[in-house]
């Protein structure tokens, strides 16, 4: 099943979410307990916000005896990347005949 733009969207817009998803990214693989320590939520909070970033492809886990660790999918993000370069294109192309109109205006 292939995760939809508005699926990543709505799992990075809370900011405990998108600060959780962004230490793993930075600090690699993490226990539920080492991210609760930061979190500043319950640990019952950062396990359901886990279970957000997974469904929208951002985090994947490994189990481990009694522990669950998690760890960052940046590929995750594709979605976001590919509709922003829709939008890109979008714009780039808006630019561009505004560029062509203010010179035909200056002649």
């Amino acid at each position: 099943m292939a995760v939809t733009p508005n699926e990543v969207f709505a799992a990075l817009a809370d900011p405990t979410r998108r600060a959780i998803f962004e230490r793993l990214s930075r600090h690699g693989e993490q226990t539920v307990w080492a991210l609760t320590e930061r979190a500043g939520v319950s640990q019952p909070a950062v396990s359901k916000h886990l279970g957000v970033l997974k469904h929208a492809g951002l985090v994947r886990d490994r189990r481990d005896g009694r522990q669950t660790h998690y760890s960052a999918r940046p590929q995750g993000l594709m979605p976001l990347v590919d509709w922003m370069s829709h939008y890109g294109a979008f714009w780039r192309d808006r630019f561009d005949r505004l560029e062509d109109l203010l010179k035909r205006m200056d002649q």
